[in-house]
């Protein structure tokens, strides 16, 4: 037995001195809590804290240090008509826990009530069938360790699952694949590098667990979403070890990063947790508090209030819910060296009542945290209630995936009537940003991501096919808005491939020349396919890994286009086009101008033609109105851009000599390879652009 002194009620969770761990835990509610601690046989020695300071319960156990196991058994009162769930024959996780060791096992005892009888107490021990928590040693070198800080305007992002992304990959150690040691292998480094990537947006490393549901049907939740520890690495991406290791393994993953100059971006879910709703299990947040940690309705609070479609609701209407995101955003920043975060279903982080509400007090928390407010916000600004989709309306400091980016540019090159929406959209979404002084870079541009179509099966599939789910095709969204091209799935014939592979080359080329922060989904770069599976959430296996076969053209084309964004600032402005004159009376010095095929300006009456399916914009170099970070002026060469996403070709006239005398081809999607120079194209000469085609002229420097 160890000796147990008073402690202190904070730092909340185990913090180890070198002497012995102080543990704290928040319940309002409880009126004794135990301290389990497990040794490597799993047998459990148990210690009542013995003081409590704020509804804090906390104690000092001398002589625990690292790789210690734990958890907690909270008493207080079980009665679920008024919302309280406390059962000490549940073994809790602590929710502050920076550590777990195993896995959840299912079984009747971590739920507290009886499948055969749902209103009766369940008093089965747990602890056999849980995961522990970890006492962990928080000293790291991190030597010279510095965040890139990379400005917006300069960001290409690269969402990515940790496990997805390397599992396949021959180049790595099979004991590495899969984990955060595989993940900054140079193999790995390499390849971001060379696509021009500057910061990797991981999808859920949050220790997380699989339903129920799910492990009945054998699947798993390979996404994440679906978080038991807010502090805690998932375990299952260590190849070192679960006693703390995990937490060694994921710091040296972040400063391999940032040694390449790239940032660690983390999706995180704090709008609910793995617990569900009413008849899920009691694995923490539950069993401690749980009108103190979930939303519940007001008229039963036998029930959760559900924005996620998970079940329940983070309640961020309490002040102890909003310290612990506060405080594991905190602790991402300052002790594991993240440089931001993309917020899952973020509109529920907003709904204080019931509607969505901009100035929520949790947007109040992080507008003043001096750590927090400093790092990327990404929201993913909408969730599944009612007024949900907030597009456009997140607070200044907040960047956006950019839903309706997504949509039109999707629309447009599947020869939609959608040009007035398509040309918002590639120069930075001024109807959604500009009203209340946001910029461009407040969009985060993409045309896939992990939810829905990879790029391949965009272009290949008209409708899902999500059969391995073992929901009978029901689950995923309908709303696609892809096109086979003549074949559903896999086709030899090779007019449909051609297309195909052209489709892709737009997508990535409006993707890279757009106006905002381009986020390129893994593996879009080498085609890969979920076989029309628009819902991978629970494929843990080769249908949703990344292969690594070889598409060496279309990888080479992510880098062309990559390094043309890079080069050039005209395609990254931080301030919206104004589409008037600067420094002269003549058109040619606007810094946008939009010309139908002909050469000759657009009017009000061709954009509303609904079979204007083609478009040419230029886009001025020497009308950049932002200083750089010097305060010198930015010059860029000048650029003409031309769109067909006609089903036949379209010969575009070159416009006027005041925007160019003399142009040369930077890109064209009709080709895989680099274009080959030729001879330059003169003002009013024609060019043609092929069926579904994207050509880039570059002015050349004797132009005026």
């Amino acid at each position: 037995m160890h000796e147990v002194w008073p402690g202190t009620p904070y730092p909340l969770g185990a913090s180890w001195d070198g002497t012995g761990t102080n543990f704290a835990l928040f319940s309002e509610v409880a009126h004794r809590v135990e301290l389990c601690l497990f040794d490597d046989r799993g047998r459990e020695t148990r210690y009542v804290l013995p003081e409590v300071d704020g509804f804090v319960w906390h104690g000092y156990v001398l002589g625990v240090g690292p790789g210690q196991r734990y958890g907690y058994r909270v008493h207080g009162p079980y009665d679920p008509k008024s919302g309280d769930r406390c059962n000490p024959a549940k073994l809790l996780l602590d929710p502050y826990g920076k550590a777990l060791d195993g896995d959840l096992r299912w079984h009747e005892s971590v739920f507290s009530y009886h499948f055969a009888a749902p209103s009766e107490m369940n008093t089965e021990d747990s602890a056999p069938y849980m995961p522990k928590n970890v006492v962990i040693n928080p000293f790291f070198d991190w030597g010279d360790d510095r965040a890139p800080r990379t400005p917006y305007n300069e960001t290409v992002i690269y969402e990515a699952h940790v496990k997805g992304l390397t599992r396949l990959h021959p180049k790595i150690p099979k004991r590495q694949r899969g984990t955060y040691a595989g993940l900054s292998h140079p193999a790995t480094v390499d390849h971001l590098l060379d696509l021009g990537v500057t910061a990797i947006e991981l999808m859920p490393v949050h220790q997380y667990v699989s339903e129920h549901a799910l492990v009945a049907r054998g699947l798993t939740n390979y996404w994440g979403y679906n978080t038991v520890g807010f502090f805690a690495p998932h375990n299952a991406y260590s190849s070192s070890g679960q006693l703390g290791e995990q937490v060694l393994e994921f710091k040296a993953m972040v400063r391999t990063m940032h040694e390449a100059g790239i940032e660690v971006i983390l999706d995180v879910v704090y709008n609910h947790t793995a617990e569900g709703d009413h008849l899920g299990p009691t694995l923490s947040f539950r069993g401690i508090d749980n009108a103190a940690y979930y939303r519940l309705s007001d008229s039963d609070k036998r029930y959760n209030l559900d924005y996620t479609g998970c079940g329940n609701s983070l309640n961020v209407r309490h002040p102890h819910s909003l310290q612990l995101i506060m405080d594991s955003l905190r602790y991402w920043v300052i002790e594991m060296h993240v440089d931001g975060f993309r917020f899952d279903l973020a509109s529920a982080l907003a709904r204080e009542f019931h509607d969505v509400d901009r100035l929520a007090t949790f947007f109040d928390l992080v507008q003043q945290d001096p750590v927090v407010s400093q790092v990327k916000l990404i929201a993913e600004p909408w969730d599944v209630g009612e007024g949900g989709y907030q597009v456009g309306n997140f607070p200044p400091l907040w960047t956006e995936w950019n839903g309706k980016y997504r949509d039109s540019i999707r629309d447009f090159w599947r020869g939609e009537p959608v040009l007035p929406e398509f040309a918002s959209r590639l120069t930075g979404s001024s109807d959604l940003y500009a009203d209340d002084g946001r910029r461009p870079l407040a969009s985060i541009n993409f045309v896939t991501c992990h939810d829905g179509f990879s790029l391949h099966d965009l272009v290949s599939y008209d409708h899902k096919h999500n059969e391995a789910n073992g929901e009978n095709n029901r689950d995923g969204t309908d709303d696609n808005r892809s096109w086979n091209h003549g074949a559903e799935g896999e086709t030899d014939d090779p007019a449909i491939q051609g297309l195909r592979v052209r489709q892709m080359r737009n997508f990535i080329a409006t993707l890279f020349l757009s106006q905002g922060v381009p986020m390129l989904s893994h593996g879009d770069e080498l085609s890969r396919t979920q076989r029309g599976n628009n819902n991978a959430y629970c494929q843990d296996g080769e249908l949703a890994w990344m292969s690594w076969g070889d598409d060496g053209d279309l990888t080479a084309f992510v880098r062309r286009v990559s390094e043309l964004r890079g080069d050039h600032p005209v395609f990254r402005r931080r301030r919206f086009f104004e589409g008037r004159t600067h420094g002269g009376p003549l058109d040619g010095t606007r810094d946008i101008v939009w010309l139908t095929p002909t050469g000759t300006e657009m009017t009000e009456s061709d954009w509303h033609t609904g079979y204007a399916k083609a478009v040419a914009v230029y886009l001025n170099g020497d009308a950049i109105t932002e200083p750089d970070t010097r305060g010198q002026r930015v010059r860029d060469d000048s650029f003409l851009l031309l769109l067909n996403a006609h089903s036949e070709s379209i010969t575009f006239r070159l416009p006027d000599v005041i925007y160019g005398e003399r142009w040369e081809v930077a890109l064209d999607t009709a080709v895989a390879e680099a274009p080959a120079g030729g001879e330059p194209v003169k003002a009013h000469d024609e060019v043609e652009v092929v069926d579904r085609g994207l050509v880039l002229l570059r002015r050349l420097s004797d132009s005026p």
